[in-house]
């Protein structure tokens, strides 16, 4: 039974002093600190004569046998007391019956995390204490000394996290079978570090971006070289996403880190699908230059065409040197042939238009690669200091 019963409610004050901070885990949403957790109360039945005016200590095997605050940690999913090498519980009592009741405690409790700023993101965690069986009628929880109640350990750091801020604060809360009772926060604070997520996440999925542009300097009839390079970009895109997904909790929203990774596998895609349209439109030009070869007059049988037909570079005193060529060593058919096909092209207009729209046609599909060897990077970088900006 507890002091004071039928009375006004027990005070019973907390201080904290944590030990460590074990460890985070997003998968599973919690975190685990070990901590002594220390309780006063006066119980005047404790009460003893003493000339000295010194205290009691006792070890556990006395808690048994009188009245203690029933503390718990609210949403814990796994808690326990010391015991090496004998249980770390400790027990002082004044002569005018003050109690000092002090226990080492490693709890694993729930953390609420948001993971849209992931891994850009900062983490506020609570460990919450709270009376199993007595309402704020019978016992009134605080912190003895406010915020100074809360001591930490200077040495505490975690690998992923920066530890910024341990504060307490106090509230009620209300179950509607039982009542309402005081409950007592540790909140602290968390940023994660963001470097080891530049080296294994950012970093390679930006080199990924940037090898898929070198596809661009790579001629476009190189099919060997170029598809494979599409492709093994995309795969190791795929991966780096597999590998990020694969440490963390299957959240319903995006995460910051999916936007960046996404976006960038969007940037390897287009530049496979980059190539596939070069490839194409290579494909039709070729197309249209062996029609525009079989309508020339007199090229049957021909050699491929040479400059002189197709750079539209000659000149009407070029083509009367031609008329005025006489070869002595059996060129003469040669000679004759391209100097009909120079006049059949200069009198006739639609064969001028042919071959404009046949060398314009080349120079759209060079420009594919050329425009995208700004448009891509460019791109990049607009979506880097956009994306930085917002979530750093």
């Amino acid at each position: 039974m507890r002091p004071g019963f039928g009375g006004p409610a027990i005070p019973v004050g907390v201080d904290v002093q944590v030990e460590s901070l074990d460890s985070i885990s997003e998968v599973d949403m919690d975190f685990t600190m070990t901590l002594y957790l220390r309780h006063y109360w006066k119980d005047e039945r404790l009460s003893f004569p003493s000339t000295n005016n010194l205290s009691m200590t006792f070890d556990g095997r006395l808690v048994k046998k009188i009245w203690v605050p029933d503390m718990f940690f609210v949403h814990s999913k796994r808690s326990f007391i010391h015991d090496t090498t004998t249980d770390n519980v400790m027990l002082r009592v004044q002569p005018d019956g003050k109690v000092l009741y002090s226990l080492r405690v490693t709890v694993t409790a729930m953390c609420n995390m948001d993971f849209s700023r992931f891994p850009l993101d900062t983490q506020t965690c609570s460990l919450e204490i709270e009376s199993y069986a007595y309402t704020e009628d019978d016992l009134m929880l605080y912190w003895k000394k406010g915020n100074d109640s809360l001591k930490t350990d200077e040495r505490i750091s975690l690998s992923q996290f920066l530890i910024q801020e341990f504060h307490t604060t106090t509230k009620l809360a209300f179950y509607s079978s039982t009542g309402w009772y005081n409950r007592l926060y540790i909140n602290f604070t968390l940023r994660r570090h963001i470097f080891f997520f530049l080296l294994q996440t950012y970093f390679p999925a930006t080199l990924m971006v940037m090898l898929s542009w070198v596809s661009f300097w790579i001629d476009r009839r190189a099919v060997p070289a170029r598809v494979p390079l599409g492709i093994t970009t995309v795969l190791t895109m795929s991966t780096i996403i597999t590998g990020v997904n694969a440490s963390m909790p299957r959240v319903s929203y995006i995460k910051a880190v999916d936007i960046y990774l996404w976006v960038s596998f969007v940037f390897v895609f287009l530049s496979v699908l980059e190539y596939a349209a070069v490839n194409y439109l290579t494909t039709v030009q070729e197309r249209k230059e062996q029609k525009l070869r079989e309508k020339l007059p007199c090229g049957g049988g021909l050699p491929p065409p040479r400059a002189v037909m197709l750079d539209g570079s000659y000149s009407d005193g070029e083509v009367t040197d031609l008329d005025n060529f006489m070869p002595e060593n059996g060129e003469k058919p040669d000679r004759m042939m391209v100097q009909l096909t120079l006049a059949s092209e200069r009198s006739s207009p639609q064969r001028k238009s042919q071959r404009s729209s046949y060398v314009s046609m080349r120079i759209d599909t060079h420009a594919i690669d050329k425009y995208s060897r700004i448009i891509f990077p460019a791109a990049y970088i607009l979506f880097n200091l956009i994306y930085w900006s917002i979530f750093s």
